[in-house]
């Protein structure tokens, strides 16, 4: 009966963490692993604790009471735990438990010194590093002193930092249990811990070591400074050597102590480079065995490695599968899109099937590869030009790549032979007429899709959605949608270029492209100030929609007074618009007409803070605004040396731009609205997949790549496994931050600005917005959460043309991701808001409620408060 209490660490792999936690499947892992050296011990199964649990019923009570108290009741969790933890703690270990761990400890050696260390059975997930978030007990010496630190371990469960993580985590109490690690310990001269690939840039090639003298938990804990040496190719070629005044070391009865180290021993390093050399070697054979980098905690004891711990680095980007050893550079996706949130995978291949560039999914994001393009002299100068005028992050981590020894070997440029890629051809008549036609043949389009697509299911339904996907390409690749779209924004640079040169003006174009025509995007913000004006007369409409819950509430409307029209406002808005939604380039995302609530907090804000006619009248003063600063230009250039010609020039490319910039967004509305066609017909595949019986819930199709969802709908089978693992993975995804620029070694780059302009302390960023502003800081992560007023400055981490309806009742914008021509870029300077995109970290930089001063014209943010 009692061998399922205990486990010898030989008897043990991976595939045991129920039953040993996650550090103990790992160690007996790592103890298979030929030429790893694992101090020899045992685990106290998980089987053990639920036994001495069921001795104490209080506890269930307790674990209730737990589940009910609000998380953020840090006094209630704190009491709690503690409760918990002293009743574990005394509870008597009943005899044949005790007797299987003293016979345990006899095999191994009665008297000798063990380390005694919790394992969870939710530690070190893929999704979640559990690291340190329960206890550790070294040099514990005799059997009385094992039981009780076993003990201490199993309460460990329920310190207030465990609790805390497992409720943020949304992990059940009841579902995560203990198991006990004893192992001999080692009495090393020196210990550390091993990163297989750097942690701070990813870099998969780059091992980095840390080595102290004495007991590892010196490093750890923060106690001492360690010795950091970089190892690559076999060779060290970085270290960085501390002064060593303290280490930590174990007492012959038991316990430790902190001992101070001899003055001529202070500056020698703690590892020979040969020791560091094959400690990272040992270090490469662990990775391959469990197959993803590891964070190693090892000892050195003689001139032998032991190795203690290892456990995934969760924080590492993934890098895309290529199949081959040569070296790549992926550019971001989401950072083009402003939408660096994970995607779901029906998300991600739907957008591969309809983009116009061959795509890699790496970490639930989309990158480029441009390693071809980074090649010629000549197409790399275009790519650079191209990606810098968006981005200069982008640009300025493409040139860090590009810096270092040959990663991206130069090659020839192409012989003479058609004009060079990515130069438009003859240039377009300044002609709105074109514009009209444009979103004409868009419209026509997707009422054809619309028409088509209603009578297709089943298989047919897939074969129909591929054609549709090649017409979606043909229409997004239109060569007179991209001349307009270049043509604008040629405009946009040479305006900004000449006037800086002639008259000082920076960022001149932001002025004069004010209310710009045919901007579908910012019409859309507009148009819900008059929403809010058909509501604002209502008062029972306002009140009944400031206590909606759920997305039903259009149809309870027409029972108040004026609910009917309210309604109808709505609906209309929803018809023209409703395809829309933060993300949207993810067609998993719910969007505004399946969850028309999440307008609602926009729309109350907009009966609160503007009066009836908000909408035209700000059209008009942005209108009044741009043809003013249009005057003044034209005026002060024909002052000028050869004034005639500069006004003339200018006067032709103000009209271009004004003719042509707010077709930009169009392109975008037309994808999303062929996204949301797309996404209706699946959903009632889905439907009828879950009335089959063959999938539990409708959005587990978020989880299938679309050929996977079209195998499903023609076999009738799912792979329940596979849609769980892909929920996981998608959790995980969703902690990382994906970087600008990937290389295959894993190095994230996130580029620098490299400027000198800019005051101490202050933020720096991309200027896409004239203007300097002051206000309180209002950082939103999520739309629905907006709570603003007049004079806000919106801080976040990236905008997609769904957040336009917030720039209307705000006095600034500061995102974290985004470039010149960029959504939020483009509305800022239609609505006339100084904005600041591309400021790195912002959101946890910048607090809520702090007063900052975006300065739109510079490029920087001061934090005043």
């Amino acid at each position: 009966m009692a061998e399922h209490y205990v486990r010898d660490l030989q008897e043990i792999d991976e595939t045991q963490v129920a039953v040993v936690g996650g550090k103990g499947a790992h160690l007996g892992g790592l103890s298979r692993i030929e030429g790893v050296r694992v101090p020899a011990g045992f685990c106290v199964t998980t089987d053990a604790f639920r036994r001495v649990v069921a001795e104490a019923p209080s506890i269930d009570a307790l674990l209730d009471e737990l589940s009910r108290v609000n998380p953020d009741d840090r006094d209630a969790v704190r009491t709690l735990s503690a409760r918990i933890r002293r009743t574990i703690e005394e509870i008597a270990i009943p005899d044949d438990l005790a007797a299987a761990i003293t016979g345990a400890l006899a095999r191994h050696g009665e008297q000798a010194a063990y380390a005694v260390r919790s394992s969870a059975t939710a530690e070190d997930l893929p999704t979640a590093s559990f690291a340190g978030q329960q206890d550790t007990y070294l040099n514990v010496v005799g059997p009385t002193a094992v039981l009780q630190h076993v003990s201490r371990c199993w309460a460990s469960l329920f310190t207030e930092r465990a609790v805390t993580y497992r409720r943020r985590g949304g992990i059940d109490h009841r579902t995560v249990h203990m198991a006990v690690v004893v192992q001999k310990m080692v009495f090393p001269q020196a210990a550390g811990v091993l990163f297989t690939a750097d942690p701070v840039t990813g870099n998969r090639k780059a091992a980095t070591v840390d080595a102290g003298l004495g007991l590892g938990e010196a490093l750890v804990s923060g106690l001492v400074n360690p010795d950091v040496f970089t190892v690559r190719d076999g060779q060290v070629v970085a270290r960085t050597i501390a002064v060593k005044e303290r280490a930590l070391h174990a007492l012959p009865a038991g316990g430790t102590r902190d001992v101070a180290i001899d003055a001529q021993r202070q500056k020698e390093p703690a590892l020979t480079d040969e020791q560091v050399v094959r400690l990272v070697r040992l270090g490469r054979r662990i990775e391959a065995h469990f197959g993803r980098p590891q964070d190693i905690e090892w000892c050195l004891d003689g001139d032998d490695f032991h190795i203690v711990q290892s456990r995934p680095i969760t924080t590492l980007f993934p890098v895309p599968e290529t199949g081959d050893q040569e070296n790549h550079v992926y550019v971001s996706v989401g950072h083009q899109q402003m939408m660096t949130d994970a995607m779901k995978p029906l998300g991600l291949s739907i957008w591969q099937l309809t983009a116009m560039a061959p795509m890699h999914e790496a970490g639930g994001r989309l990158f480029v590869d441009v390693t071809r393009r980074l090649g010629p002299p000549a197409s790399r100068a275009a790519l650079l030009d191209l990606v810098g005028r968006g981005d200069p992050l982008v640009r300025d981590a493409l040139e860090t790549v590009l810096d270092r020894d040959d990663f991206v070997p130069s090659l020839p440029d192409a012989g003479p032979g058609g004009p060079p890629p990515g130069r438009a051809p003859a240039p377009i008549e300044t002609d709105p007429a074109i514009v009209t036609e444009l979103i004409e043949r868009s419209q026509a389009s997707i009422a054809a899709l619309e028409r088509d697509i209603r009578t297709k299911t089943g298989p047919a339904l897939f074969d129909f959605l591929l054609e549709a996907f090649e017409e979606h390409k043909r229409v997004l690749g239109d060569p007179l949608s991209m001349q307009v779209i270049m043509a604008g924004m040629e405009a946009t640079w040479w305006l900004n270029d000449k006037l800086q040169e002639w008259l000082g003006e920076k960022n001149a174009a932001d002025t004069l492209t004010l209310s710009a025509p045919d901007n579908i995007t910012s019409e859309m913000g507009l148009a819900l100030l008059d929403v809010a004006d058909v509501i604002r007369p209502h008062p029972q409409v306002v009140a009944f929609l400031e206590g909606v819950e759920d997305d039903g509430f259009l149809d309870e409307l027409v029972k108040l007074p004026g609910g009917t029209e309210a309604r109808d406002a709505i609906e209309t808005y929803l018809d023209r618009y409703g395809m829309r939604c933060v993300g949207e380039i993810d067609i998993t995302r719910p969007r505004w007409r399946e969850r028309p609530g999440t307008l609602l907090p926009v729309i109350l804000d907009n009966v609160r803070h503007f009066e009836p006619g908000a909408a035209e009248r700000r059209f008009e003063e942005g209108r009044h605004k741009a043809l003013k600063q249009e005057q003044d230009v034209l005026s002060r250039l024909r002052a000028l040396p050869d004034g005639e010609r500069k006004a003339g020039e200018t006067k032709r490319m103000i009209d271009r731009v004004r003719t042509f910039i707010g077709y930009r967004e169009y392109p975008k509305y037309g994808i999303v609205s062929r996204y949301f066609v797309y996404k209706q017909a699946l959903m009632t595949e889905a439907e009828r997949l879950v009335r089959a019986g063959v999938l539990d819930e409708e959005e587990d199709i978020f989880y299938l790549t679309f050929r996977e969802l079209h195998d499903v709908v023609r076999s009738h089978q799912a792979d329940d496994r596979l849609i769980r693992q892909r929920k996981d993975a998608f959790r995980s995804y969703q902690a990382l931050t994906p970087p600008r620029v990937l290389t295959s070694d894993g190095e994230a780059v996130t580029g620098a600005y490299r400027r000198d302009d800019v005051p101490s302390g202050a933020l720096v960023g991309l200027p896409v917005s004239a203007g300097t502003v002051e206000g309180r800081a209002r950082v939103i992560l999520d739309i629905a959460e907006a709570d603003l007023q007049e004079g806000d400055i919106l801080v976040t981490t990236y905008t997609d043309p769904s957040w336009s309806p917030l720039f209307v009742s705000v006095a600034g914008l500061v995102t974290e991701v985004g470039g010149l021509m960029t959504h939020g870029a483009v509305i800022a300077r239609e609505y006339g808001l100084p904005a600041v995109v591309g400021v790195d970290r912002a959101t946890r930089l910048i607090r809520d409620g702090q007063r900052i001063r975006v300065h739109g014209t510079d490029g920087y943010v001061e934090i005043l408060s």
